[in-house]
């Protein structure tokens, strides 16, 4: 009997140590995975930031100019309110001069004086220049209403100064660094829209083939409505598609469908240069995701490091998601769900430069569920567009993720018919594509001519695609 109690005993022991040793084992995985996450953005975003401020150092030759760096001015008002008008305020401003505190120190001196008069006020602009930039004067004058407020006068009065300070800042070597713009003399949300800025598009199509041993049908269907201003961005769209195939082996016959609509919206709201806040929320369903009804609305926040005006040149953005999502599934999922509400998130760091040599973009993605944060995926996204020299471009882009999200699988797999047509969402790891392109395209650029006959071609090319 001892014995007997004995051996149970060891059993009950061993048990336990194999219990403990595979809840150590899933820690392990976990942490590792959580790791492989959070180092693989840090590195991310390391080379962003190295990439950025590559980006942002540009050297500038300093031949052929009066003044090797920015002209040094130094400023005097009169009747003038300080929160109008400052030293420090022109230096945030306007960064391509240098502001000085002694006229000893200066290479411009700029002198603004205010006058009332009736039901007007009139500034008056006085700009000198000294020691390397002496000969060079200018006088201005602009009036504005008494009424006018004071972010309105330090507007105006900081227009003014950019254009009046552009002949002294021509005279040095930083004007290589300017940028030359042509505004509007209205905003454009100013002028009178019967559609106030709204653009819809409708969208209706179908395609229809067949031979004698296959058949398929498809049609499609979309509606959006979008609406950009400086202010606002939103943009709203329907969708829907069906498609039916039908195959014929010997005298078996395969059939099969797919249907997905969804509803999307976006509404982004500009804080400043830098930020701005908005909200996604989409509504879909699918046969491929095994999705019935979804729900999601999304609250987000953006950064860019750059003014968002830059963004034809160079963005380095970060954006926050969060997101609740009800979920009903049309077959019970691998975890064993038909319906369940779930919180997620995410963060996108994206860079994208645009130079003359071509264009780089890059973006790295990462999201989890709150519930299990093993439930985790990472997506690096890049594109490559280089103009080698005139004639030849070369073309890289692609895409790489790891997935641990796919919790709406459904429970009972896929059929052979599903897998070969792709009509269901497989359980994978990771997924990727990558695209490699070399073109070089030569001969006249003269010929203007439009000949219709024979459908179209001309001009002569060649690519290589990989």
């Amino acid at each position: 009997m001892v014995s007997l109690k004995g051996r149970k005993r060891k059993i009950m022991s061993k048990m336990m140590r194999i219990r403990v040793n595979f809840k150590d084992i899933r820690e392990k995985r976990c942490f590792r995975s959580r790791f492989f996450l959070l180092f693989s953005a840090f590195i991310l975003f390391f080379f962003l930031w190295r990439l950025s401020l590559t980006a942002q150092t540009t050297s500038v030759p300093e031949s052929g100019y009066r003044l090797s760096q920015p002209p040094a001015v130094y400023l005097e008002t009169e009747n003038i309110a300080s929160e109008i008008i400052s030293a420090a305020e022109l230096a945030r401003a306007m960064p391509f001069i240098k502001i000085v505190y002694s006229e000893a120190e200066a290479q411009v001196r700029l002198f603004i004086k205010r006058e009332s008069r009736e039901d007007k006020q009139i500034f008056t602009l006085y700009l000198q220049g000294l020691k390397e930039l002496a000969g060079e004067s200018d006088e201005l004058k602009f009036e504005l209403p008494l009424s006018a407020s004071s972010s309105e006068i330090q507007a105006e009065l900081q227009s003014v100064l950019k254009c009046s300070l552009m002949r002294f800042v021509g005279q040095s070597a930083i004007s290589r660094r300017l940028q030359i713009k042509f505004l509007e003399t209205v905003r454009p949300t100013a002028v009178a829209d019967p559609w106030n800025f709204w653009t819809f598009n409708l969208n209706l199509s179908s395609f229809l083939n067949g031979e004698k041993t296959y058949n398929a049908k498809n049609f499609f269907g979309s509606f959006s409505a979008n609406r950009i201003t400086p202010e606002w961005k939103i943009r709203l769209s329907l969708g829907g598609s069906w498609s039916e195939s039908e195959y014929q082996y010997g005298s078996r016959v395969i059939r099969s469908t797919y249907e997905s609509e969804n509803f999307r919206a976006l509404v982004v709201r500009s804080i400043n240069e830098h930020w701005s806040v908005g909200a996604y929320f989409s509504a879909i369903s699918s046969t491929y995701e095994n999705v019935k009804l979804s729900l999601a609305p999304a609250p987000a926040i953006e950064f860019n490091l750059f003014p968002y005006s830059e963004s034809t040149r160079r963005q380095l953005r970060f954006l926050y998601r969060l997101s609740f999502t009800s979920v009903s599934y049309r077959e019970e999922t691998i975890y064993l769900k038909t319906r369940e509400n779930l919180w997620w998130q995410s963060l996108t760091a994206a860079l994208e430069l645009k130079r003359r040599w071509g264009t780089v973009s890059l973006s790295v993605q990462g999201s989890n569920y709150f519930h299990d944060w093993r439930r985790n995926r990472l997506t690096f996204s890049g594109e490559i567009s280089l103009r080698l020299f005139k004639g030849l471009s070369f073309s890289l882009n692609g895409d790489y993720s790891r997935i641990h999200d796919q919790i709406s699988l459904p429970r009972r797999g896929a059929s052979l018919e599903e897998v070969i047509l792709r009509r269901r969402r497989l359980e994978t790891a990771y997924n990727y594509y990558f695209f490699i392109s070399l073109n070089y395209t030569f001969g006249s650029v003269l010929s203007k001519i439009v000949n219709p006959r024979f459908g179209d071609g001309g001009g002569f090319s060649i690519s290589f695609s990989m």
